[in-house]
């Protein structure tokens, strides 16, 4: 059995020897194999190390060539602009050797010249000496001759230069005041033109009596009544005479009293509408027309603060300003007047740097004792200063309403505003009642100045004197000369007429060929 074990472990072991020689063979010849293929290997490096090597060498020597042509070149361009820039310095030397020979010369002129001047000063000094002393005896033979000392002479003629100074100082202060008084002039005329062109307003005059237009005439007895009831009863009530007359479908309202007629004249049409016409419906729609009348004015008077722009004013005054729509100052509405005013005063006050808005609301407030005067005793400045007093008003508004009519002098640069304001606004052509006969006048005058002149044929004054319309003899007046026709009949104007607003001076000159087919 132990027989049989060593048998076999030692077949094993021979195994194991016979393959670990065969392995060994094995590797020795695969070591053998690497090692040729090594060799191979270092063997075709070694080649082609080689053939790079020798393609390096080509690659570098052309590299060279290359580089040196170009180096060669670079060289050749850089001798060539240094020999350029070598003729330019020789061109520049020989252009300053030039100059310097210039300035030598030059040197050499200028210390002649020196030496002239030197010696002509001399002379010039030897010459003031000599003219010194020439004028001293001169000056002594003066005094002798004058028996006046040198001091004494030249007081005189200083007091004779002031007294000339202070003549021509006095002239030239007259006349620098007087020129300033032109541009002044100017300018204010400049300054009311554009506040007129830019506030044009419409007037309408108005009268103490309103018209009232009826359906048909049979409207006319039951306005009357029975009796005359109706009638007597209206007038009683609204205290508005009516006046029906043979006027077709129309009764006349006659009262001083705007207020009280426009009353009257809405109760009046409410009675017409509704049908019923009997003395308690008269008195009933009276009293309703005076409500609505008064929230008008209250609406009226919102109406002119707002648009001017005034938002700061006291509810009363408001309504009083409303009740000025219904008061007339010879047949002008006082309202109308009184916005216009307020904007003129505004557009002035802009034009010359003054308050704009407080112009605005003394202009409106200037007449505002005109919407009760009636009611109250005094003048309708007392009752304006008074109301403007109870309700805390500026002093610039009371100052304005005091002084529009001269009754205080002048506070505030905006009251001559309001002032020159309300004389713009009265003088208006139309806008307040003209006599006939001075208006007429007024027209003639204003043509006879026109036809004055050499070359007029025609005059006309229109549009109620604001245009002159003038038609010249083309023989006589060159086309040249119109202009100045033009201006010397304005000039003229302005010198010999009083009137609101500008006029128009309008020259035409119409060339006419006539001739006769027979």
């Amino acid at each position: 059995m132990i027989l049989t074990v060593l048998l076999a472990i030692a077949g094993l072991a021979v195994g194991l020897i016979v393959g670990i020689l065969f392995q060994k063979k094995k590797v020795e010849a695969e070591n053998q194999k690497l090692n040729k293929q090594a060799t191979d290997i270092i063997s075709r490096a070694k080649r082609e190390a080689e053939e790079i090597l020798k393609e390096a060498k080509i690659e570098s020597k052309e590299i060279i060539y290359k580089t040196k042509q170009e180096l060669e070149k670079e060289a050749k361009e850089r001798r060539k602009e240094l020999q350029l820039q070598e003729k330019r310095l020789i061109s520049k030397e020989e252009s300053l050797d030039k100059k310097i020979e210039l300035i030598d010369s030059k040197e050499e002129m200028l210390s002649k010249r020196t030496k002239e001047l030197d010696e002509k000063i001399k002379a010039n000094e030897e010459l003031n000496v000599e003219l010194e002393k020439k004028k001293d005896a001169l000056l002594l033979e003066i005094e002798k001759v004058a028996s006046m000392t040198r001091e004494e002479a030249k007081n005189m003629l200083v007091q004779q230069m002031v007294s000339e100074a202070k003549v021509d100082a006095a002239r030239q202060i007259k006349e620098i005041e007087e020129e300033l008084k032109n541009e002044a002039d100017k300018k204010a005329r400049s300054v009311i033109a554009t506040s007129i062109q830019r506030c044009a307003s419409e007037y309408v005059g108005e009268i103490a009596v309103s018209v009232v237009n009826l359906p048909s005439d049979e409207m006319k007895g039951r306005i009357i009544g029975r009796e005359g009831r109706n009638i007597r009863t209206f007038e009683s009530v609204t205290g508005v005479d009516i006046i029906v007359d043979d006027t077709p479908e129309a009764v006349i309202l006659s009262s001083y009293d705007p207020f009280r007629r426009e009353i009257a004249k809405m109760t009046l049409e409410k009675l017409i509408s509704d049908g019923r016409i009997h003395p308690a419906r008269i008195e009933e729609l009276y009293e309703k027309s005076k409500e609505e009348l008064e929230k008008h004015i209250v609406e009226v008077g919102e109406e002119a603060v707002f648009n001017l722009g005034l938002h700061d004013i006291h509810k009363d005054i408001v309504k009083l300003v409303g009740r000025l729509k219904y008061r007339t100052s010879y047949g002008q509405n006082v309202l109308g007047h009184s916005i216009e005013v307020a904007r003129i005063a505004g557009i002035m006050a802009a034009e010359i740097g003054a308050d704009e808005k407080m112009a605005k609301r003394m202009g409106l407030l200037h007449d505002i004792g005109k919407a009760i005067d009636y009611e109250v005793e005094g003048s309708h400045t007392e009752i304006g200063v008074d109301l403007m007093k109870k309700y805390n008003e500026a002093p610039q508004v009371i100052n304005a309403i005091l002084s529009h009519h001269g009754e205080e002098e002048f506070k505030y640069v905006e009251s001559v505003l309001v002032q020159a304001a309300d004389a713009i606004s009265a003088s208006r052509p139309g806008a307040r009642r003209e006599v006939l006969e001075s208006y007429i006048k007024r027209l003639e005058n204003l043509e006879a100045i026109a036809s004055s002149f050499e070359g007029v044929s025609k005059t006309y004054a229109i549009q109620a004197g604001r245009e002159v319309r003038i038609v010249v003899e083309p023989e006589v007046v060159s086309e040249e000369a119109l202009i100045t026709l033009a201006r010397d009949i304005a000039k003229k104007i302005e010198e010999e007429l009083t009137y609101p607003g500008n006029i128009k001076v309008n020259v035409l000159r119409e060339s006419r060929a006539v001739e006769y087919a027979k």
